[in-house]
């Protein structure tokens, strides 16, 4: 290796030009458009040449920018450390790292500068140095853009149905002392049948049935469990097939049509912490409690510590990979994927009898026809399916199947059912294989949950008084009460369910107007403290009818 300031060559390819390379690079910054709000991703820093440039008109005209700059060689990585400046060192604005696993990367940005302080990313290249590695610096580049724009989805997401997650939490946190957990099932060795409602669950239906006949329809004759997503029950239903268990995930009130037909059926039912409430009423199985943590609460905290929360599972966004999730926890057998298409066809979006597809033929008529109007939309694609005939398919559901492959293409006791639907990551099985596989198993004893835990109810009461009390000092306050900023402070951090919603302040990791900012009684902060008084009484009523259907379970 020669290293020098001109002409720097290593592993036979010239990383600095001969010729001003540091003129070059301070051009290169010159040159560069810059952004408020980005990120601006620097493979192979080398000496450094051009950092200093960019980072002055950061300062200048992007504030919210910052510069990040990996190396993947230990040897240049050094040199990298080696050459900084005590300006650069001393810059928050510029983080130099060698770390180049895409999750491991991603973490560090969030841990340096925060969540959602940036729009986007903008790759930068200073010298020759990313030719070493041109393939892994690229992959990083789009983790690190996946996962800018993911966080600020999570956020519109979070702003749009927060205050509906929440309501229902706290409406459904009257179900722990009558409902056990999630983690009180186990399917065992059997194999698992993990059901979407996509198009190509009617031919795996069809086919199941000719294979299993009427073994197919009970529950104790099976040598197979199926877990399946709320949206297959009224298909299910129509063939008399009784799911082991269904996942509800939803919280809002569309949800109920897929109850349709289904009322009082003895199905027992995953249902998340905040799903709709009357969903989990709608079915007389046994009703199993998990919980998928939207955001990060002090509220969550407290429920743990009490020892009230339910078993967390990750958020994926979708019913039909929550399904998936749960069918690798609840068992050791294989899990066998059929109906998670992540695509539609020219005549069906979803199976026969779900509600989807009851409402198109509802809607048949002189004016309106079965095809799908979403394929000729501008957003939608033409793809190919497992089988290699076409489907289509939309940004959102591309991005779940991309999800779906990056949570479970490495569990080797996954398999995908070949037929429609898009590829998912999975060795596929033919479905005559996949029946072969469920076949062999060898079901299993019927679960018997245990019994809730004694005084559970009593505990819960206990806990609810405990938020209605902090509630009520919050109110108090401002409502014109003693001004004890401190305790205001700490009321609101503690509450932060109240406000984890507001558009502004999403899911920003805590970053509400802090002490100073309420205490100089900014615009922003009256702003803030106005829509947080607006939002107690509501919750405290909510708190009440919770608190009195706990009293009636005990």
């Amino acid at each position: 290796m020669t290293a020098a300031r001109r002409g720097f060559v290593y592993n036979a390819k010239t990383l600095l030009s001969g010729v001003d390379p540091a003129g070059r690079a301070e051009r290169t910054a010159d040159a560069i458009p810059v952004t408020d709000k980005t990120l601006y991703f620097c493979p192979s820093p080398l000496y450094g040449y051009g950092l200093g440039r960019l980072l002055a008109r950061l300062a200048e005209e992007a504030p919210h920018s910052a510069v990040l700059c990996v190396e993947a060689e230990k040897a240049l990585y050094d040199l990298s450390l080696k050459n900084r400046t005590p300006a650069l060192l001393a810059n928050p604005r510029l983080l130099i790292t060698d770390t180049c696993e895409s999750a491991a990367l991603c973490a560090l940005v969030r841990q340096t500068w925060g969540q959602r302080i940036f729009r986007g990313v903008q790759t930068v290249r200073f010298n020759g140095g990313w030719q070493l590695f041109p393939e892994l610096y690229e992959t990083l580049a789009e983790a690190l853009r996946r996962e800018i724009a993911t966080d600020w989805s999570n956020a519109l997401t979070l702003a749009k149905l927060g205050r509906r997650y929440i309501r229902n939490a706290l409406r459904n946190l009257a179900l722990i002392p009558r409902s056990p957990s999630i983690a009180e099932i186990s399917f065992g060795g059997a194999p698992v049948l993990a059901l979407g409602a996509g198009p190509s669950l009617d031919p795996l239906l069809d086919g199941l049935s000719r294979r299993f006949a009427e073994a197919l329809k009970r529950r104790r004759g099976r040598p197979f469990r199926i877990i399946c997503v709320d949206s297959c029950l009224p298909a299910l239903r129509e063939r008399d097939v009784v799911p082991d268990l269904v996942v509800i995930l939803e919280s809002q009130h569309w949800n109920l049509h897929d109850f349709i037909g289904c009322r009082g059926w003895e199905v027992p039912a995953a249902m998340d912490l905040s799903a709709l409430p009357e969903s989990g009423n709608l079915l007389s199985g046994e009703r199993y409690l998990f919980m998928t943590p939207w955001t990060e609460l002090r509220l969550f905290e407290r429920l743990r510590d009490a020892g009230l929360l339910p078993p967390a599972v990750p958020p994926l966004g979708s019913v039909g990979l929550t399904a998936v999730e749960l069918a690798r926890r609840l068992g050791r057998g294989t899990v066998i994927i059929g109906g998670i298409d992540f695509s539609f066809t020219l005549d069906a979006y979803h199976a026969r009898s779900t509600p989807t597809h009851r409402a198109k033929l509802r809607r048949h008529g002189r004016f309106g026809g079965l095809f799908n109007t979403a394929a000729f939309g501008g957003a939608a694609c033409r793809l190919l399916s497992k089988s290699g005939l076409p489907v289509h398919s939309d940004p959102a559901m591309r991005g779940y199947r991309a999800l779906f492959e990056r949570e479970f293409a490495a569990d080797p006791r996954l398999f995908d059912i070949a037929g429609g639907g898009l590829p998912l990551g999975l060795r596929t099985l033919p479905p005559e294989g996949a029946f072969d596989a469920l076949a062999g198993g060898k079901g299993g004893a019927e679960e018997t949950p245990r019994a809730p835990e004694a005084g559970l109810a009593e505990r819960l009461r206990s806990f609810i008084q405990g938020e209605q009390n902090r509630l009520a000092a919050l109110r108090e306050i401002l409502s014109g009460g003693t001004a004890d900023m401190e305790r205001l402070d700490a009321l609101i951090g503690e509450c932060d369910y109240l406000w984890a919603h507001f558009p502004d302040y999403a899911g920003a990791g805590g970053r509400r107007p802090g002490l100073k900012e309420i205490a100089d009684a900014g615009s922003a902060a009256l702003s803030f403290l106005k829509r947080l008084r607006t939002e107690i009484d509501p919750t405290l009523a909510l708190l009440e009818r919770t608190c009195g259907e706990t009293g009636q379970a005990m």
